[in-house]
C-alpha cells in the first residue's frame, strides 16, 4: 500500500486496523493515514491511506489506488461473512487490488473473480505439534490460546502464580491497554502471554510456541470443535518468517478449566502441513438494497443471492432488529427514503452489550426516537458518557460499562448523529480507556487474591482438611477467606469469585456443609419457629423456602415437600426439621377447620348426589358461590338441615360457609395459593374501591361488602317483610312495607348503594313524598316492596317447546 499514492485496507478486527496504521502513520507521517473504525476515527484532512474494519471500509474503495482485504476467507463466517463478501466482489483499487486470506479461499476467488491472480507465499518455518504441556513444562515465549473471558483470566492467574505473571490480550480491551500488555511480552519483562482467538488474525508477536487452552469455542449459535484451518490460522502465531515454532495443547488443566483438550492425528496433519479443504460457500447479504420504505428494504436484505456459491447470510444482529422495529408503531411514520436509510443506519448499531435482541431493539428505538428530530444534543451525549465514567464495580460490571460506552463511541463517529461529535468522540474514547485500564487493574487485583492462591495451594487435595467456619453473619471462611454466604440453608459462591473458582469453593464448601447445616437445622427445629412464614404456598425462613405445601383434595392434612437443600440435609435433622414445620402447620392451618368439614362431607355417601354437587361448588368456591352457580334448584329441602349443620349458610344471593369469611382464613387460602384471587387482608364490611372485587365480596353499587354482611342486611329486610304482614297465612308479595337503614348504615354502605344491594335480592324502593311546603313535622318514610325477580320465576317452570316440534315429542317421551 504505501508503493502506492494512496491506499485503504480493510482489517477483520480494529486492534489489528491500529496496529497497521500505527506501522504506516510511521513511514507516511500522521497527516497521510486515517483510522476509521465503528468506534474510533482518526481522519486528517487529505489523507491518502486508509486503516479501517471491513464494516467501515468504504464500499468503492474511496477511489484510492490501492485497496486491500484482510482475511477475506471470512466471508464464509455467519455473522460478518456478507460483509467480506461484498468487499470481496465490490471494492476495487484503481490500480491494483488485492485478497488476502487463506488458500482454501481460492477456489470461491477463481469462480467469483476470474480476472484474478491467484499468488501463494509459502510458509518459510515449519510449524511441529509437541503434545500437551503443563503450565510448569511450558517453554518460555510460548502464547496460551483460550475461548473464553473466564479461561483466559484463569490461565494467567495460574501463570501469575507458578511463573511470575503473563500478559493479557483480548479484543475488549482498549488499543492502549493492549498495546501496554503486549510490550509487556514482547520486553521480555514475562515470557507468556495468554490471548482468545483474536491472537490469530494479526498480532504479529515473538512467539515460539503456541499452547491451545481448549480446541472448541461458543460460535454465536452453539459450542463447537474448532476447524482445522482455524486452529492452524492459531498456531500459525509461533515462530514466523524463518524462525520454526511448535504448537500443541495445555495439559494438566482439566480439573481447573473443565476440559482436557487433544488434537485428533488428522488435524495434527493438516496443520503441520498446511492441508485444509477448501471453502464451498460464501455468504452473502444485498449490500445496496433499495430504501423506497421499510418492506422493501426487508425484502432486499432477504433476497437469496443469484451465484451458487454464494449462500443467503444468517440473519444477523442489525436486520433482526429492523424487523423488530418495523413491527413498532412509529414504524408507520417512516417513508421517505431518507428516513428509511437514516433508520437502516441506526439499526445496523452494533450489539456491543450481547445482552439479547429484545434489549438491543429497545436501545436502538430510543436512538431513533431521540434521532428522528435531528442530532443528538451534545449535552444528553455528553450525559450519557458521564453515567459511564466509573471505574468502580467488580470485573462484570466493568466489561458492561466498556461494552456501553462502545455503543456511545460507535454513535459519535457517525457523521450526522451527533452535535460537537469530535469532542464527544474523543470524550468516549478516554472513557474506553480509563474503564479498560481499571478492569486490567482489577484482574491483578485477582491474580493475587489471597482465597485463589489458598484453592490454587490446595488442588488434588482432599478439600476437608480445609479449616472451614461459619460465622454469625452468615458467611462460610477458610482461613479467614469468604468462600460464600450461607442464607437459609442455601450456600451461595463470593459472587466476586470467577467461574473456575466456583467449582473449588463448591467442592471445598460441600465437605463442611452437611454438619454445619444439620446443626442450624436441628437449633431450628427447637425453636418455636416465630420466623417461619406462610407465603405462596410454601413454608419459608428469612426469604428461603423450606418446604412446598400440598392440600390433599385442597383440605384435610397438608402435605410438605421439602426444598432442594432441606431435602440433602443428614437424615436426623432433616425429619426433626419436618416434624417441627407438620406440627406448627396444623395449628397455624386451624381456621381453616371449616373447609375440612365441607370435604369430609363431600365424601359422605349419606349426602346424596346433590348435595355433593353444592358441597363441591362451595369447595371450588373456596367457602362460598352464587345461587345462581351453585345448583341449588336441584337440592332437596331434606338436605338443607344436613348442610346448615355443617356451616354452609343458605342466603339470599349467596350459599356461604361464614367461618371461611374471616380475615385468618381468606388469608390462608391466599397464602397457601388455593385462592389466587385479591385479598383484603382485614375483611373490612364495606370497601370502597371495587375495581378488583377481593375473594369474599360482592358488588353493592360503588361499594363492596362482604358476602356474609350482605345477606346479614338481606335477612333483616325479609324479617321487616315478614314482620308487616303480621300473622297472615297468605303472604302479599306485594305488599309494601317500610324498612329501617340503619343496620346497613352503620356497616358503612351508602344510601344508593343499600338501595342496589337490596335491588340485587327483588327489593324496590318507593320514595315517600315531600312534606307540603308549610307543613311540619318528621318525613314520611320510604315504602319498600319485595318484587322477585321474572327471569327467576321463568327459570323455576320450565318452559314448554312449541307444539309439533321434535322437542316437543320428546319431552311427551321423558314425562
Amino acid at each position: 500500500m504505501c508503493a502506492h499514492s494512496s491506499g485503504a485496507m480493510g482489517f477483520p478486527l480494529r486492534l489489528l486496523a491500529r496496529e497497521v496504521y500505527d506501522r504506516v502513520r510511521a513511514i507516511k507521517g500522521d497527516a497521510a493515514v486515517a483510522l476509521i473504525t465503528g468506534e474510533e476515527r482518526i481522519e486528517p484532512p487529505g489523507a491518502r491511506y486508509m486503516c479501517c474494519t471491513v464494516e467501515a471500509m468504504p464500499r468503492d474503495g474511496g477511489d484510492r489506488a490501492f485497496v486491500a482485504l484482510d482475511e477475506a476467507q471470512l466471508g464464509a463466517d455467519r455473522e460478518r461473512g456478507h460483509v467480506f463478501t461484498d468487499r470481496l466482489l465490490h471494492t476495487r483499487g484503481r490500480e491494483e487490488t488485492m485478497l488476502l486470506g487463506a488458500a482454501t479461499l481460492a477456489p470461491l476467488v477463481r469462480q467469483l473473480v476470474p480476472e484474478a491472480e491467484i499468488t501463494t507465499r509459502p510458509r518459510f518455518s515449519t510449524l511441529t505439534h509437541i503434545g500437551p504441556r503443563k503450565l510448569s513444562r511450558l517453554p518460555p515465549r510460548s502464547a496460551i490460546v483460550a475461548f473464553s473471558a473466564e479461561a483466559v483470566y484463569t490461565v494467567a492467574e495460574m501463570l501469575r502464580r507458578f511463573r511470575g505473571g503473563a500478559a493479557v490480550v483480548m479484543g475488549g480491551l482498549s488499543p492502549d491497554t493492549r498495546n501496554r500488555q503486549v510490550e509487556l511480552y514482547q520486553s521480555g519483562e514475562v515470557d507468556y502471554i495468554v490471548a482468545t482467538d483474536a491472537i490469530g488474525m494479526g498480532l504479529n508477536l515473538d512467539v515460539n510456541h503456541v499452547a491451545f487452552a481448549g480446541l472448541s469455542k461458543f460460535d454465536g449459535v452453539r459450542q463447537r470443535r474448532l476447524q482445522p484451518a482455524e486452529m492452524a490460522q492459531i498456531a500459525g502465531r509461533a515462530g514466523r518468517y524463518q524462525r520454526d515454532g511448535t504448537f500443541g495443547t495445555l495439559g494438566g488443566t482439566g480439573k481447573r478449566m473443565g476440559e482436557t483438550p487433544e488434537f485428533t492425528e488428522e488435524e495434527v496433519y493438516a496443520i503441520e502441513e498446511h492441508r485444509f479443504a477448501p471453502l464451498t460457500h460464501l455468504y452473502w447479504r444485498e449490500a445496496e438494497p433499495r430504501f423506497d420504505s421499510l418492506d422493501t428494504l426487508i425484502a432486499d436484505l432477504e433476497a437469496p443471492p443469484n451465484d451458487p456459491v454464494l449462500r443467503s447470510a444468517p440473519e444477523a444482529v442489525d436486520l433482526a432488529t429492523l424487523k423488530r422495529l418495523s413491527e413498532e408503531p412509529f414504524a408507520a411514520q417512516i417513508r421517505k427514503a431518507a428516513n428509511v436509510r437514516r433508520f437502516w443506519q441506526a439499526c445496523s448499531l452494533p450489539d456491543f452489550r450481547q445482552r439479547g435482541p429484545d434489549v438491543h431493539a429497545r436501545f436502538v428505538a430510543r436512538l431513533w426516537q431521540d434521532l428522528h428530530g435531528g442530532y443528538l444534543g451534545a449535552d444528553y451525549v455528553a450525559a450519557r458518557i458521564s453515567e459511564l465514567d466509573n471505574t468502580s464495580g467488580d470485573i462484570d460490571t466493568l466489561q458492561g460499562r466498556i461494552a456501553a460506552i462502545r455503543s456511545w463511541a460507535y454513535i459519535c463517529q457517525r457523521p450526522d448523529w451527533v452535535l460537537a461529535r469530535d469532542e464527544m468522540a474523543s470524550r468516549a474514547r478516554a472513557v474506553e480507556a480509563k474503564l479498560s485500564d481499571a478492569l486490567h487493574a482489577r484482574l491483578t487485583e485477582r491474580f493475587v487474591n489471597r482465597r485463589t492462591a489458598i484453592l490454587m495451594k490446595t488442588l488434588g487435595q482432599d478439600a476437608s482438611i480445609l479449616p472451614i467456619a461459619l460465622g454469625e453473619d452468615g458467611v462460610l471462611r477458610v482461613e479467614e477467606e469468604a468462600m460464600g454466604r450461607v442464607e437459609g440453608f442455601r450456600f451461595t459462591v463470593d459472587p466476586a469469585a470467577r467461574a473456575e473458582d466456583r467449582r473449588m469453593l463448591l467442592a471445598a464448601a460441600e465437605k463442611a456443609l452437611p454438619g454445619i447445616l444439620g446443626e442450624r437445622a436441628a437449633a431450628l427445629a427447637g425453636t418455636d419457629l416465630a420466623e417461619v412464614e406462610l407465603t405462596r404456598g410454601a413454608l419459608r425462613w428469612n426469604g428461603q423456602e423450606l418446604a412446598r405445601i400440598e392440600l390433599r383434595d385442597g383440605g384435610g392434612d397438608p402435605l410438605l415437600h421439602p426444598a432442594r437443600e432441606i431435602a440433602a440435609l443428614p437424615d436426623g435433622p432433616r425429619e426433626a426439621l419436618l416434624a417441627a414445620l407438620a406440627k406448627w402447620l396444623s395449628v397455624k392451618l386451624s381456621p381453616l377447620d371449616a373447609l375440612a368439614k365441607l370435604h369430609h362431607a363431600a365424601r359422605n355417601p349419606d349426602a346424596g348426589s346433590q348435595a355433593r354437587a353444592l358441597l363441591l361448588n362451595l369447595i371450588a368456591g373456596h367457602g362460598y358461590v352464587s345461587r345462581e352457580q351453585a345448583g341449588i334448584e336441584h337440592l332437596p329441602k331434606e338436605m338443607r338441615p344436613f348442610l346448615r349443620k355443617i356451616g354452609v349458610t343458605f342466603g339470599a344471593l349467596d350459599i356461604f360457609t361464614s367461618a371461611l369469611l374471616k380475615p385468618a382464613p381468606r388469608q390462608l387460602l391466599h397464602a397457601l395459593g388455593v385462592d389466587r384471587r385479591p385479598l383484603q387482608d382485614a375483611m373490612l364490611p364495606v370497601l370502597g374501591d371495587t375495581r378488583k372485587l377481593p375473594s369474599g365480596y360482592r358488588h353493592a353499587g360503588t361499594q363492596a361488602i362482604r358476602i356474609d354482611l350482605a345477606e346479614k342486611i338481606l335477612r333483616a329486610a325479609h324479617d321487616a317483610r315478614a314482620k308487616s304482614q303480621g300473622g297472615n297465612q297468605r303472604k302479599d308479595r306485594r305488599r309494601k312495607f317500610v324498612l329501617d337503614t340503619a343496620l346497613p348504615v352503620s356497616i358503612g354502605l351508602e344510601a344508593d348503594n343499600i338501595v342496589r344491594l337490596l335491588g340485587t335480592a327483588g327489593f324496590r324502593v318507593q320514595r315517600a313524598r315531600s312534606l307540603a311546603d308549610g307543613a311540619f313535622g318528621p318525613p314520611r318514610p320510604d315504602s319498600w316492596e319485595w318484587r322477585p325477580s321474572q327471569r327467576k320465576q321463568e327459570r323455576a317452570v320450565p318452559a314448554r317447546p312449541r307444539e309439533g316440534s321434535a322437542f316437543a315429542a320428546l319431552a311427551d317421551l321423558v314425562r
